[in-house]
């Protein structure tokens, strides 16, 4: 792990901070170096939104989890946990397992019994307007959050299938403003690459990872926007953990100073 550069001061918070988590599959073991270090230097949080990997390592936090113990239990994580083929009718996966393990990790968690209030991003695949979910349980608003379209089936609350959030609201930003927050905290795990030596398929991946990225308007709106440097790396593979949890904590690290001073003025 990355070594703080020097002891945290005390320091008077004077604005009230939202963090937004982006989504971005693998990449939201990204997060667990951000709240690592948001956590060494005592930033308290006031208000988390989450879309996509990030509802899901947001649920565990504001379940009172500790980033070092996420990052304990990311160590044993993999897609087998978590999908399972279904008939293919809505999708090719299903996510009900993970519903399943939040339920075992977390009890019935409901919204209005977390330590940090806390809303998940989804939209709904029949309408597509964004949907904001911050009462009832948690669990299987996490789980639509994170249904990607096609590949993994929608899930149906309030009589609404819905699906990743990611589609409307990447970096949920906005959300956290409603909430109360004075300054937002954004955390992008999107960062685009293109791909040259794939041709014109390069170009059309590169397209559709900038549309995504900017869905929401969030990398824009963040009063202080932590971005590691994600180009390139992978979505699905969870075995470069380390590497994408150190990523996030460097990119924290260098941010935190400004942070720091941003929300105790």
């Amino acid at each position: 792990m990355s070594e703080a550069p020097a002891e945290p001061l005390q320091f008077v918070q004077t604005k009230r901070v939202g963090l937004a988590l982006g989504g971005g599959l693998a990449r939201g073991l990204a997060h667990i170096g951000v709240l690592s270090v948001l956590e060494e230097y005592k930033i308290p949080i006031d208000f988390i939104a989450g879309t996509s990997a990030g509802s899901l390592i947001a649920a565990a936090y504001c379940a009172g989890w500790s980033a070092e113990k996420i990052y304990q239990r990311a160590l044993r994580f993999r897609w087998r946990h978590i999908a399972r083929p279904t008939w293919p009718w809505r999708g090719l996966f299903s996510f009900d397992n993970l519903a399943r393990r939040m339920r075992q990790e977390y009890g019935d968690l409901q919204f209005e019994k977390t330590r940090i209030p806390f809303t998940v991003v989804a939209v709904d695949i029949m309408t597509g307007e964004p949907v904001r979910l911050n009462r009832g349980a948690v669990a299987p608003a996490v789980q639509a959050s994170c249904a990607m379209p096609g590949a993994i089936e929608p899930v149906l609350i309030d009589d609404r299938w819905l699906c990743d959030g990611g589609l409307a609201d990447m970096v949920p930003v906005r959300v956290l403003r409603e909430m109360g927050a004075d300054y937002v905290i954004g955390v992008d795990i999107f960062e685009f690459k293109l791909r040259k030596f794939l041709g014109p398929l390069g170009y059309f991946l590169a397209a559709i990872e900038i549309l995504l990225e900017r869905a929401g308007g969030g990398i824009e709106q963040a009063d202080c926007l932590i971005a590691p440097d994600l180009r390139g790396k992978t979505y699905l593979r969870f075995s470069k953990r380390a590497e994408l949890y150190e990523l996030g904590r460097q990119a924290t690290l260098e941010k935190i100073d400004c942070i720091r001073s941003s929300i105790s003025q």
